[in-house]
């Protein structure tokens, strides 16, 4: 169950980013993709600056969440592996136990 915990912090590479379009330094004004990033962004300045930083800030609390689910869902499937494992054991010494019984006599 430890080694599963471990593992799980692989699944998403550290280095993956964001693409983004805009030309230059973040916040800077509107994007080279011909779009606006809205008027605050356009405007450029530290506005512009403030809100790209509360879009990162949010879009990485997004995956941060989603990956403490994704590994809570492998531990709780680990979890419910180990416990079938353990009925399948104590069914397995049970049957034995009956077959011997059923030698015996």
């Amino acid at each position: 169950m430890q080694s599963l915990r471990k593992t799980t912090t692989w699944m998403i590479p550290s280095g993956m980013r964001i693409a983004r379009m805009s030309a230059g330094e973040m916040g800077s004004g509107a994007g080279k993709g011909g779009g606006g990033g809205g008027s605050i962004r356009d405007a450029g300045g530290s506005f512009g600056k403030m809100e790209v930083a509360h879009e990162e800030e949010y879009f990485y609390k997004q995956r941060q969440e989603q990956l403490a689910k994704l590994k809570q869902k492998a531990i709780n499937h680990e979890d419910f592996h180990s416990e079938s494992i353990k009925h399948h054991e104590e069914a397995i010494a049970r049957h034995k136990k009956a077959i011997e019984e059923l030698k015996k006599h």
